[in-house]
């Protein structure tokens, strides 16, 4: 994110959470969320929540991370950041490196919402999975 101004109380929860990702450091992702925080990656019901109504509260976004961030690794490439009232928008795309060596890689905008304390009320991620890219892992 060195390109985007980290100012806003969102953008820098934003910023938290990605080094909190690249650093693989489960316990500051998991305590940048309210006790309440949903995480809704992607929007709707998916193949990482069926019902579509997110991952919510810390147990859940623990689970969430046991799951999908914690085994592998997680690269971000954002080019835009959008800021309003008590979110921002990020726009860009999200590599994951699988342990096989494969990456999966999604384009989308991923907004924050934070509480007055700046801590992450809702992570929300706009990306279809159909479009979802993948690289085979080398052999």
């Amino acid at each position: 994110m060195s390109n985007v101004p980290e100012e806003h109380p969102a953008r820098l929860a934003a910023r938290r959470s990605m080094e909190a990702v690249h650093a693989k450091d489960k316990d500051a992702w998991v305590a940048n969320f309210a006790d309440d925080g949903v995480v809704e990656d992607p929007i709707g019901p998916s193949i990482f929540d069926p019902e579509g109504k997110g991952h919510r509260g810390k147990a859940a976004i623990a689970a969430f991370w046991d799951k999908l961030i914690g085994p592998n690794r997680v690269f971000f490439d954002l080019r835009e950041s959008f800021a309003c009232g008590s979110e921002c928008a990020n726009v860009g795309s999200v590599n994951t490196v699988l342990p096989n060596g494969a990456i999966m890689i999604v384009n989308g905008v991923f907004t924050y919402r934070v509480d007055a304390h700046g801590k992450v009320l809702a992570l929300r991620a706009y990306w279809e999975m159909a479009r979802m890219k993948s690289v085979a892992p080398a052999s």
